[in-house]
């Protein structure tokens, strides 16, 4: 496992600033080896997700209210209130009470009651792990596969050229296919 420096961010992400950079970086590598984001290509297309996902690590909430999911009984949200209080945080979004839920069993807490500590970077960092090792999501990376990885993380193809420039930078940078 490559463990990143803030060098090789900065060439993947050119628009995260230094300070964002300094912010997650230590949880991005621990998040990587708790879940076996481990091969570089595996953490090439693991930080392109990321990078689209956050705006470069600018974003660890949804810019939208919420208000979008209200009454998503997909998402669990069965409560007045709920699109709104656990709408996308983390840098892959975790969306919807069910998946706070899911993500505070994981952890031992109760984010029910706090879904804003998902913002927290270690939790942003850790959330985008937990997805990803809960969708299995490294068999996907291991084929090389940006299309399927967008659609388990987007339900579709937003942003797949954003994040397939993301890609192509994080192989360069990780030395990927260079023989």
């Amino acid at each position: 496992m490559i463990t990143l420096t803030k060098e090789q961010i900065k060439k993947i992400m050119p628009y995260a600033t230094d300070g964002n950079i300094d912010k997650y970086l230590p949880h991005l590598n621990d998040t990587m080896k708790s879940f076996r984001i481990d091969t570089p290509l595996r953490q090439a297309h693991f930080l392109a997700q990321i990078a689209h996902e956050s705006g470069s690590l600018k974003y660890a909430e949804e810019i939208a209210s919420g208000k979008a999911y209200e009454g998503r009984k997909d998402l669990g949200n069965v409560q007045s209130g709920d699109g709104v209080k656990y709408k996308g945080r983390g840098l892959i979004q975790l969306t919807g009470r069910n998946n706070y839920k899911a993500f505070g069993s994981f952890l031992g807490e109760n984010l029910l009651d706090n879904p804003q500590k998902v913002e927290e970077p270690s939790l942003a960092c850790c959330v985008a792990g937990w997805f990803w090792d809960s969708h299995d999501l490294n068999a996907l990376a291991d084929k090389d596969d940006i299309v399927k990885v967008t659609k388990v993380i987007n339900g579709g193809r937003n942003g797949l050229e954003d994040r397939m420039n993301f890609l192509n930078r994080a192989k360069i940078v990780l030395k990927i296919n260079e023989k």
